[in-house]
């Protein structure tokens, strides 16, 4: 006993503790003072909401662009550096695109019964999106195959046509992504215009390999052929892809869009004059 108590003291605390006891009670234990970050962080919790499911489609279906960019990308350096590794890296790419196809097949399926008319032209255009980008990917693993099967037997002029094409398709892709995500026509027009660039080094390599004028003999001339056929082929997809930015942003076809994007300067102007006088 403390020097600070009396013996009355102790007797009435024994006296309390034994009736409490007798009663069966227990003191409730004592509450922790809640600390201001946590009462923020449950707040943070509380007010964060489900991304819904047509902006996570569309988030996806942008990304699945920049992967197959970036898979053109390491085609063209693999075939302009000869190296094994990034052609290699092809075939995990070609799963990342089939995994996203898969993916937004599944996500859009039931997405798209729960939208109104407007989000369901987008989820159909990322579904789109995802049929060309999937078969870019098989197209880019088909080359990187050809490439690994004619390594060092390749002509430098095919070496550096190829190259080109490769990055052509890469710059159309990038284009593809930034038409589709930021809703730019002139984006997806650049597209349709460089696959023009792509079939002219196309018929080149052609040329050089199936008619031969100089007749000079070329190695690897069928897997040049058939590297120059998944190139030729992944930017004709490309070009759907930007032909289906243009009807999903204007509501018209290509040809409408074209017809109104290559006017002359005078019948623009013409054109400008005639709305603001309508609108007098």
């Amino acid at each position: 006993m403390s020097t600070g108590t009396t013996y009355a003291q102790m007797l009435a605390i024994q006296s309390h503790e034994r009736q409490d006891r007798d009663d069966g009670r227990t003191r409730p234990p004592r509450r922790p003072r809640s600390r201001p970050a946590d009462t923020l962080m449950s707040t943070a919790i509380q007010n964060s909401e489900p991304e819904p499911a047509h902006h996570y489609i569309v988030r996806r279906t942008v990304e699945a662009c920049q992967l197959a960019k970036e898979a053109a990308g390491a085609a063209a350096e693999g075939i302009a550096t000869g190296s094994n590794s990034l052609l290699s890296s092809m075939r995990q790419r070609e799963r990342d695109l089939d995994t996203l196809d898969m993916e937004i097949d599944s996500g859009v399926t039931t997405a798209i019964t729960e939208v109104g008319p407007a989000e369901a032209r987008e989820l159909l255009a990322c579904m789109k999106f995802m049929i060309g980008l999937e078969r870019i990917g098989d197209l880019l693993l088909s080359f990187a195959n050809s490439a690994q099967a004619a390594a060092g037997r390749i002509d430098s002029e095919d070496t550096r046509d190829l190259t080109q094409m490769a990055t052509i398709l890469e710059k159309m892709l990038t284009d593809c992504g930034a038409a589709f995500s930021q809703r730019e026509i002139s984006k997806a027009l650049d597209v349709l215009r460089a696959d023009a660039e792509m079939d002219r080094l196309r018929n080149l390599i052609f040329l050089r390999h199936i008619e031969n004028p100089e007749n000079i003999h070329r190695q690897a001339s069928l897997q040049v052929i058939f590297m120059t056929q998944s190139l030729e082929r992944a930017g004709d997809h490309a070009k759907n892809l930007a032909e289906e930015v243009c009807h999903f942003v204007s509501g018209h076809t290509v040809r409408h869009v074209l017809m109104a994007y290559d006017k002359p300067v005078e019948q623009m102007f013409i054109d400008y004059l005639r709305r603001r006088d309508q609108h007098r």
